[in-house]
Order: C-alpha cells, then structure tokens, then sequence
C-alpha cells in the first residue's frame, strides 16, 4: 500500500541541502543546463532554468532547444521521486534518506511540446501521482517566465 506525506510535513535543512548538492553540483549535466531548484516539498518541485546562448535550438528564433526541455523535465520528475521517497521515510535521518536514490532511474519519459520555447528563463515543476514500491509515475510542466505552459512531461522512474 502507498502512503501518501501529509501535507504540512516539512523537510529538514540537511535533506533539502543534500538534494541540491546532487542535483545542482554532483549531476555535472545539471550545471549545463544551469537547473536549479527553488522549492522543494514531499508532494511538489519547482527548479528554474535561465536561458542563455548556449541553450538556443533554433537561432533564427532564439527558441532553447527540445533536448533542454526534456532533459530539464526529466531531471524534475526525478526530483519529485526523490522528495515523495524522503518523505516516505521521515523516520529515518537526512543522510540515511539521501542514500536511498542509488538505484533511481528513468525507464520512461513522455514529453509534449506545446509552445515555442522563448523565454528569458523557464520553471519546472513536477509532482509525483504515484509511488510505488518498485516504480513512480510522474507529472511534469515547463513554463515561460509568463507562467505559459510551453511543454509537458509524464515519466516512469525505478525506485528500487
């Protein structure tokens, strides 16, 4: 049976510190893209990408490219099975949760381009729809500086 975190469960320092160091500096690929993550609860994510030259698709257009949308959405939905899984086992210290995410992979990733990514930076949020004790199916949303949807996501990650 999955349990679902209570909604005022806050996560410790230590926990939110240790997720950034992985996904801001041990994940090198993460610093490409320039993610970082703004907020961090048991049941949402949000992570911001500035637009930079390096990250353009189309130069005619200085649209970013597809590759940083679905990379960026990926990393999310990740992040979101990290935080549903830390908040699983609030009963256990920050660093032994931490640990937990050896074995986190993608085994699937959908993702819809619905807009023109022009913007001057973007958000990413993700949330988890379920987790399970061997899979977690996940929602994603890339957004303009406006709050326009420019692409969604939905991706299943192996969590054991």
């Amino acid at each position: 049976m999955t349990r679902s975190p209570a909604p005022e469960t806050e996560f410790e320092p230590e926990f939110i510190a240790g997720i950034k160091a992985i996904f801001e500096d041990k994940i090198v690929f993460n610093q490409v893209l320039g993610l970082k993550i703004t907020r961090l609860t048991p049941t949402h994510v949000t992570a911001r990408i500035d637009m930079r030259r390096d990250l353009v698709g189309h130069y005619g257009h200085n649209r970013v490219h597809g590759g940083v949308i679905s990379a960026g959405l990926d990393t999310t939905g990740a992040l979101a099975v990290m935080a549903a899984i830390g908040a699983r086992h609030m009963d256990e210290s920050p660093e032994q949760r931490l640990h937990r995410f050896g074995k986190l992979g993608t085994i699937d990733l959908r993702i819809d381009y619905l807009r023109p990514g022009i913007s001057e930076y973007f958000e990413l949020r993700a949330e988890v729809m379920r987790l399970g004790s061997r899979v977690a199916s996940t929602r994603m949303e890339f957004l303009a500086a406006d709050g326009k949807l420019l692409s969604t996501g939905a991706g299943a990650y192996i969590v054991s």
